[in-house]
């Protein structure tokens, strides 16, 4: 009898994982447009007018700007501090700090927040917009969450009900369809020395968005990446392709890796999760790619809600940046080239599940209203300490309606280093491209572009 018990147990256990979320009703999904932005944020501003209303985002290129240029001027350069936050004043602004945040203002009494004046500059697609007001009543989220299904390319979720709702609407955000960049990463050991982790090429090809009158299927690519690392020596000629579908259960992360040393490319399923991130000198997990990319599959995800928080936003500075040694200065970024604002975010957490292995037993992600950029994260071991923390900076690509944050960081606050990756100030901007062709996609493809 017990066995049967158990039997039926494990059944409905299956059927209720397997089961889809319901979408929000036509009445709450009438709040788009209205009440809410088209893509789920509160279109009002806060009670002390310190985040504005929406009106429409960064429309304009600011003077000085030429087409086709992929270096774009900051239109906010005029623009002053309001407030700057220290570690004297940092007990004033609880809650409205990540956890890392705060960290780092105790450590060190020369880090500073400088608070700038908000700019709610987010502007996508008319189309992606669309897209996802249909969403809201029609995309569901299956498999607890894992897996998403009936939905356009677009946030899935504009009003989220639970926590991989909203990790979703991160995962399939509007960037882009088609980027190239030459980039750095750099890692600041604990005693303040800055080395170059990787200089490398990347192609990423949003997928989903290459037909965006196409539903997202479950074993559809959403997201593709090839990197060619051409710098330092001993990592030029290394090369990467990664995929990733909508369905991770029906059809898991592929990857695939060429090394100069064995001259073939090979199947590389471990570039996934919390394995070290070459790139960066295995200073990040792939998972901490953008702050979070991969599956969701061995945590349980919570909608804590949404809350005014202070981030990094509209970091033209940072991220046009051409000297990186500028930047990254001993134990932190120089707070001299990093603009912080206050936003609404939707925080997230995500707990480890029995039985999964990961380094993070608990993570905290904060994701931006306008955007569903993840723009700060804080990560904890199995002992409940803050272990890591991450970043993203974002600022608004005005010539082509994208919100841009391809810099992003992590700080490792045991071992009192840090790495940035994604700085392409140096080699000229991100530049929105031609697809690839098929080909060129390919893993074969690799071995040609990885030669030394």
């Amino acid at each position: 009898m017990k066995l049967m018990h158990t039997l039926l147990a494990t059944s409905l256990a299956i059927a209720i994982a397997g089961q889809a979320q319901a979408a929000v009703s036509a009445t709450e999904a009438s709040k788009l447009g209205t009440e809410l932005t088209l893509l789920g944020a509160e279109m009002a501003g806060n009670a002390d007018g310190s985040i504005p209303a929406y009106a429409g985002g960064l429309t304009a290129a600011p003077a000085g700007f030429k087409t086709g240029d992929t270096k774009r001027p900051d239109p906010f350069a005029d623009d002053q501090p309001v407030q700057v936050i220290d570690g004297k004043n940092a007990d004033q602004y609880q809650g409205m700090l990540t956890a890392t945040t705060v960290e780092l203002l105790k450590r060190f009494p020369s880090y500073r927040l400088d608070v700038y004046p908000t700019h709610r500059s987010v502007v996508l697609p008319q189309a992606v917009l669309n897209n996802t007001l249909k969403n809201a009543t029609d995309a569901k989220s299956i498999e607890g969450g894992q897996a998403i299904e009936n939905a356009l390319p677009g946030a899935p979720f504009p009003i989220p009900q639970s926590g991989a709702e909203a990790m979703w609407n991160h995962l399939l955000r509007y960037q882009g369809v088609n980027v190239e960049a030459k980039y750095d990463s750099w890692n600041v050991d604990s005693a303040g020395v800055p080395t170059l982790a990787t200089t490398g090429m990347a192609y990423i090809n949003y997928a989903s968005y290459n037909d965006v009158t196409k539903l997202v299927q479950g074993q559809d690519t959403f997201y593709q990446i090839k990197l060619l690392y051409t710098e330092p020596a001993r990592r030029a000629g290394e090369a990467i392709l990664v995929r990733d579908a909508a369905n991770p259960l029906v059809q898991a992360r592929r990857a695939w890796q060429y090394l100069p040393g064995v001259r073939r490319v090979k199947l590389a399923p471990s570039l996934a999760y919390d394995t070290p991130n070459p790139g960066s000198a295995g200073a990040a997990t792939y998972d901490d790619a953008f702050v979070f990319l991969g599956a969701l599959d061995r945590y349980e995800w919570k909608l804590v809600g949404k809350q005014e928080m202070y981030v990094p936003y509209n970091t033209y500075k940072l991220t046009y940046l051409s000297d990186p040694q500028a930047l990254t200065t001993p134990n932190y970024l120089n707070p001299d080239l990093v603009r912080w604002e206050k936003h609404r975010v939707w925080v997230v957490e995500a707990t480890l599940k029995e039985g999964y292995r990961h380094i993070y037993h608990k993570r905290r992600f904060y994701l931006d209203e306008d955007s569903w950029v993840a723009l700060a994260s804080d990560q904890y071991d199995a002992r409940g300490q803050l272990y890591r923390g991450s970043f993203a900076f974002l600022s608004q690509s005005y010539d082509q309606q994208v919100p841009d944050a391809t810099p992003h960081m992590i700080y490792d606050l045991v071992g009192g280093s840090y790495n940035i990756t994604g700085l392409v100030g140096p080699y000229g901007g991100i530049k929105y491209s031609q697809p690839l062709s098929k080909s060129q996609w390919s893993p074969e493809s690799l071995a040609g572009t990885g030669i030394r």
